[in-house]
């Protein structure tokens, strides 16, 4: 090969990992939960802008499904700017997510009854870059799509979290399958705060990190978001022996 063709491979390949090392570095910027707790198990210390994040219920039902939405909408929440809400079903409950931070004022609404669009309009709204969370409900998430997202919120910085809910507890199974996705994680419902006197107390949740790339996997009993999407960790439930996060090393 000719010098002058040598410089030009090399230059190439000086281009492209420019590229690389660019959105890597937009992957840095991080959303804190500000809960020491939880940040500590993430690379960076929070949940990564400019990457694809995943989030169930840790059940078929509605409960654990709705627990999930509020879960997504205290991070939208705590994020600057408008956010882009995809779903298939006009089902969400606006006084919840308004109570957990988000209100509606906020949020761009996109609604289809085909999850081909909601996969194309989550793309879209990463894409644009003018957003500060997109988010999107699905039953399913392919790995190609999930690819497809991912690099588009790499190229925008943005966040984007697809919010996954099954319409028969058989979808379930599908949550185990792999994709480009930063963290996974999955939220069940727990007896709500006890409180010295009558009355009820603040919703408690069990969340699992069952994903994150170069992290820690874990779970926490946490409280629900706040009015301005913030949560908090919990004493632990009388029925579990311990409070303190089960951590496990990935490999990669």
């Amino acid at each position: 090969m000719s010098k002058p063709a040598v410089n030009a491979v090399l230059a190439e390949l000086r281009e492209r990992i420019g590229q690389l090392e660019g959105g890597a570095a937009r992957t840095r910027s991080v959303l804190p939960f500000a809960v020491p707790e939880m940040d500590r198990a993430l690379p960076g210390g929070g949940l990564a802008f400019g990457a694809l994040h995943e989030v169930a219920g840790g059940g078929g039902g509605t409960v654990d499904g709705a627990a999930a939405a509020l879960f997504v909408a205290g991070i939208a929440a705590r994020t600057r700017g408008k956010v882009l809400w995809c779903m298939t079903r006009p089902d969400l409950f606006f006084p919840a997510i308004s109570q957990a931070g988000l209100h509606p004022d906020r949020v761009v609404w996109c609604e289809s009854d085909k999850e081909e669009e909601v996969l194309s309009a989550m793309e879209e709204g990463l894409s644009f870059g003018g957003l500060s969370a997109v988010v999107g409900e699905l039953v399913r998430l392919p790995m190609n799509a999930s690819r497809r997202l991912q690099l588009a919120a790499e190229k925008t910085g943005g966040i984007g979290i697809v919010l996954r809910r099954w319409r028969r507890q058989a979808e379930a199974s599908d949550y185990g399958q792999p994709t480009a996705s930063t963290t996974r994680w999955r939220i069940s419902t727990l007896p709500s705060e006890r409180l010295p006197v009558a009355g009820v107390g603040r919703a408690r949740w069990l969340v699992e990190l069952m994903r994150v790339k170069a992290g820690e996997c874990a779970e926490f009993e946490i409280g629900a978001p706040d009015a301005k999407g913030r949560i908090c960790l919990l004493p632990v439930s009388v029925d579990r022996p311990d409070q303190a996060p089960r951590l496990r090393r990935l490999a990669g």
